[in-house]
């Protein structure tokens, strides 16, 4: 059984990992122009202006490899990078928009539910939560969607910096108390900061697990 915890060996795997080139390769508006499966990936979920994308650039350490919208919720890609030939990271359109039509908000369903249930070398959604504001109703019904597509998830909180030890503490037992009652949630909430650094090491060291060994390609 893995554990919850990287080791130290998957802790350096992981920097070395994500010190490597990391590369957009690919974004898809539509199921049919989904990239070949040919390699493992982890998806990136979360609301609109949760801070998606300045942790993905912090994992790779970019400044600006993914961007985010000026007007969240009006992308729909699923935007696909390459982290050194072993890994797909992809991220995935914010969702929670407050101004989205219901219609809107549907057809993000559906395509993301597809795109979950679908993806057979999906190796791990990491569900984002602002951990100033914690769980909304978007977020729990993301939640639902991925036990519904069986897809494993992990919780990881963000913009921790502005919290103190003990509010920290309070938002992490709130959140693993949601995770017990999924099926699909992975039990461990890693807590991150952007600016910080606070859990980007551990992350990676999370996310260097599904990698494919190095050397593997040519």
């Amino acid at each position: 059984m893995q554990t919850v915890l990287p080791s130290e060996d998957e802790l350096e795997e992981g920097r070395r990992l994500f010190s490597g080139p990391c590369d957009f390769f690919f974004g898809a508006q539509t199921i049919e122009q989904l990239p070949p499966p040919d390699r493992a990936e982890v998806a990136f979920a979360g609301r609109s202006n949760v801070g998606k994308s300045s942790l993905i650039n912090a994992l790779t350490g970019r400044k600006a490899l993914a961007r985010a919208s000026s007007e969240p919720g009006r992308t729909k890609q699923l935007n696909f990078f390459n982290l050194g030939g072993r890994l797909s990271l992809v991220d995935m359109p914010g969702y929670g928009f407050a101004k989205a039509s219901k219609a809107v908000k549907e057809d993000w369903q559906r395509t993301m539910f597809a795109y979950l249930r679908g993806r057979p070398n999906l190796a791990r959604v990491i569900l984002l939560i602002d951990g100033r504001v914690g769980l909304k109703a978007s977020d729990r019904e993301v939640c639902d969607l991925l036990d519904r597509a069986a897809v494993v998830f992990q919780i990881v909180l963000t913009k921790c910096d502005a919290l103190s030890a003990s509010a920290l503490a309070t938002r992490q037992k709130e959140v693993e108390a949601l995770a017990k009652t999924h099926a699909a949630a992975f039990p461990h909430i890693v807590a991150t900061s952007s600016t910080t650094s606070l859990g980007i090491a551990e992350l990676r060291g999370i996310m260097a697990r599904f990698a494919e060994p190095a050397g593997t390609r040519p």
